[in-house]
C-alpha cells in the first residue's frame, strides 16, 4: 500500500540507503509487454514507496530513446539489453557511456512469418503425432523459400526492431543456423545496412508496425517482441514459427539502462529504481504467475501498450498460439523475475558483443580481455546486488527469492542449449565466434 514517506531501506551492512538524490524522474518506454516492470512500479505504487515519482513516458523508436537518455531528456529508460552495449561501444548510433543494473526480463520474442511464406514452409516441417507443425522450427524449412525468390529475381526482406537489437542478433542466428546468410555490415565501407551478402535482407521496422507493415508485402516476415506476434495470429496475416526461448533458452532481453553520468550523480536514487524494479518483477512471477491477469489489463492501456488485453495475455499467460486454435503451453515465454532474470550478467554482454563481431559490427578481432572489460563497463551486477541484498535486510522480499550472491561472478556456467547446439563459454569469446560457419572470424574484417 502507497505511504506518504520514503520506507527505509536498509543495505546488507545494516547501513540504511539514503533518501533520493532526485525524486521527479521521467522514464521511457517502447509499446511492448516488457516494459511491464515499468508499469507495474509505477501502478502498484513501488516508485512511489521510494520516494519517486515517476511519469512514463513512449517513445516513437528506439534510437529516439536512446538519444533523449544520452541527451538527458530522460533520466532512464527501458532498453534493449544490447543497446547500453552498443551505446558505449560505439555499435548502432549516438556513443555514450550508459549502463545497466536490472535485466527486466528473459524470452519475450518470435519470428513470425506471413500466411504466404508459412505456406511454402509448411512442407518443409515435420509433423507431430495429432498432425501439427513440431517446434522449434528450423530455418532450414526456409530455404527453398528464399530460394524461390531469388529464382523470381525478388529479394527476400525480413524486419527487426533496430541494429543493435537482441531481436536483429535472434533472428540472424537463427537464419545461420538453418544455413542462411543474414548479412554483413561494413562499417570501414560506410555499408551499415547489414546486407552485405546476405540470402535474406533485414531491415528495421518499429514493433508496433510490423503486422501491418507484412500485410503490406514489405516484408516477408520479422522478430518482434510481444504483441506483435500474436497481433499476426489475430489478424490471420502470419504465423509465428519460432520463439527466441527456442533459439536461446532464457536469453536477456531488455534492460533499464542509464548514463553512467546520471548513476554517479544519483546513486541513492538509482538504488531506489532498482529496489523498485525488482519489487515489481517479483509481482509479475509470484504463485505461479497469479497477477498475469492484471498485468495484461495494465498493459492493455493506451498509455502503456495499447493493444487489445486478450492478445496481450495470450503469451503473457504463459500460453503461445502459432496458428489459430494451435495454442501451446508456453509458461516461460514471458520470465520477468524467476531463473534469476533480474541478475545482469557479464556473460550476457559477451554474448552481445560476440555477435556484434560476427556480423561486423565490430569490425576486426578483439581480445577476450576487451571483451571483459566491455562487459565491465556496461553491466553492473554489484549495484543489483546492494539493491536485492537491502530489500532482504529489511524484510521486504525473502533470502529464497534470490541466489546466494557469495557464488555469483557475473557468468553463467557454459551454455549448450543453443538451436544449434554450440555451445557458449562466456570467458572465451573468440573461441565461440570462430565456432561458427558463417560469420566473420579469427582476423577476418568487414
Amino acid at each position: 500500500m502507497a505511504t506518504a514517506f520514503i520506507s527505509p531501506a536498509l543495505a546488507d551492512d545494516g547501513v540504511e540507503i539514503g533518501a533520493p538524490e532526485k525524486q521527479d524522474l521521467k522514464f521511457g518506454f517502447i509499446k511492448l509487454t516488457d516494459m511491464a516492470p515499468l508499469a507495474i512500479a509505477k501502478e502498484k505504487h513501488f516508485f512511489f514507496e521510494e520516494g519517486l515519482f515517476v511519469d512514463l513516458e513512449a517513445q516513437s523508436n528506439w534510437r529516439v530513446l536512446l538519444d533523449r537518455v544520452i541527451g538527458g531528456a530522460l533520466d532512464g529508460a527501458h532498453m534493449l539489453a544490447g543497446q547500453p552495449i552498443g551505446a558505449t561501444v560505439g555499435v548502432g548510433g549516438s556513443q555514450a557511456d550508459v549502463i545497466t543494473a536490472f535485466s527486466m526480463d528473459l524470452n519475450g520474442n518470435a519470428i513470425t512469418v506471413s500466411n504466404d511464406v508459412w505456406e511454402q514452409m509448411r512442407p518443409h516441417v515435420p509433423n507431430r503425432e495429432d498432425g501439427k507443425p513440431e517446434h522449434p522450427i528450423s530455418a532450414e524449412a526456409l530455404q527453398p523459400v528464399v530460394e524461390s525468390y531469388k529464382d523470381e529475381g525478388e529479394s527476400f526482406d525480413m524486419g527487426m526492431v533496430y541494429p543493435v537489437s537482441t531481436h536483429n542478433y535472434e533472428i540472424r542466428y537463427w537464419l545461420a543456423a538453418g544455413g542462411l546468410h543474414p548479412g554483413f555490415y561494413e562499417p570501414r565501407e560506410g555499408d551499415n545496412s547489414g546486407r552485405s551478402q546476405s540470402d535474406v535482407r533485414l531491415s528495421v521496422t518499429p514493433p508496433p508496425q510490423m503486422p501491418s507493415t507484412m500485410e503490406a508485402g514489405t516484408i516477408q516476415g520479422y522478430c518482434v517482441g510481444e504483441p506483435w506476434n500474436q497481433q499476426a495470429v489475430s489478424m490471420e496475416i502470419g504465423v509465428p514459427v519460432v520463439t527466441n526461448h527456442d533459439i536461446w533458452p532464457h536469453n536477456p532481453e531488455k534492460v533499464f539502462g542509464v548514463t553512467q553520468q546520471w548513476a554517479d550523480k544519483y546513486p541513492n536514487t538509482h538504488l531506489r529504481v532498482v529496489r523498485a524494479l525488482i519489487r515489481a518483477a517479483h509481482w509479475l512471477d509470484e504463485n505461479d504467475n497469479a497477477n498475469r491477469e492484471e498485468a495484461a489489463s495494465i498493459l492493455s492501456e493506451s498509455r502503456y501498450v495499447g493493444a487489445d488485453e486478450e492478445v496481450i495475455a495470450n503469451s503473457m499467460t504463459g500460453t503461445f498460439e502459432y496458428e489459430k486454435g494451435d495454442v501451446r503451453q508456453e509458461p516461460d515465454f514471458n520470465v520477468f523475475f524467476r531463473h534469476n532474470a533480474n541478475y545482469p550478467y557479464y556473460s550476457d554482454a559477451v554474448w552481445f558483443m560476440t555477435q556484434m563481431r560476427r556480423w561486423g559490427q565490430i569490425p576486426e578481432r578483439k581480445s577476450d580481455d576487451w571483451y571483459m572489460d566491455m562487459a565491465k563497463d556496461v553491466y553492473k551486477p554489484e549495484i543489483y546486488e546492494k539493491a536485492a541484498k537491502s530489500l532482504i535486510a529489511d524484510g521486504t522480499l525473502s533470502a529464497d527469492d534470490f541466489p546466494d550472491f557469495e557464488e555469483m561472478d557475473g557468468f553463467k556456467p557454459v551454455q549448450d542449449d543453443f538451436i544449434d547446439g554450440t555451445p557458449y563459454d562466456g570467458r572465451k569469446p573468440n573461441d565461440y565466434i570462430d565456432s561458427f560457419e558463417i560469420g566473420l572470424s579469427g582476423d577476418e574484417t568487414s
